[in-house]
């Protein structure tokens, strides 16, 4: 991922962190058949390994990861934005302004390991729902234990588990901090006036960010 120094994140607990708060990644990887991806939440563990081990799950008739062999790439995207010109204090000075596009992406390298055992598959998917029932904010999450054994045993023979231990983490917030005080503030302040939650984040993050 091309990185200006400005844009760079490399703190590993604001990585982890960007990873916990959109943990729906795209698994990317390359083979004989050429380069396919997948789309599917994942769960970090931090603690397993110097950087952290992704799981996640796909179909069995997905053979997008059993037919590969090397390294893979998990790609988280954060909040993203389009920055309007009409932000900068220039823009009403001189007019040499232009668009651009803000955001927070995390990209994950490693190579994937799958594994099919109930166990293992259950231990996933507890933590994978558990992480997502919180996020939906449920009064009563939903348990994988809710489902009856019989039909969890039928579906569990239809994924796949992968396990992806990091080699390597790289982040990029690129949030204005290549510009000025005023430039970074006026755009992010423009920002904060539209709706989306997208743009709340982008705004959010531009004003706590510093100029590098």
């Amino acid at each position: 991922m091309y990185t200006p120094r400005a844009f760079a994140e490399d703190r590993l607990p604001v990585l982890h962190e960007a990873i916990r708060r959109h943990p729906f990644g795209t698994l990317v990887t390359a083979g004989e058949g050429g380069i396919e991806a997948s789309h599917v939440p994942f769960v970090l563990a931090p603690d397993e390994g110097p950087y952290g081990t992704l799981y996640c799950h796909v179909a069995r008739g997905n053979d997008h990861v059993t037919r590969h062999v090397g390294e893979a790439l998990s790609i988280f995207a954060g909040p993203h934005a389009y920055i309007s010109p009409n932000g900068y204090p220039g823009k009403a000075e001189h007019h040499r302004e232009v668009p651009t596009w803000n955001y927070i992406a995390v990209h994950v390298y490693g190579h994937p390991e799958t594994f099919t055992e109930p166990t293992l598959l259950r231990a996933l998917l507890d933590r994978l729902t558990a992480q997502s029932e919180k996020d939906a904010a449920q009064a009563l999450p939903w348990q994988v234990g809710d489902a009856p054994a019989e039909y969890l045993a039928a579906m569990y023979r239809g994924i796949v588990g992968i396990r992806i231990a990091i080699d390597r983490i790289e982040g990029k917030w690129k949030l204005g901090q290549n510009r000025t005080d005023a430039d970074r503030i006026g755009a992010a302040t423009l920002l904060a006036e539209r709706p989306g939650d997208d743009e709340q984040a982008v705004a959010a993050a531009m004003l706590a960010a510093r100029n590098v």
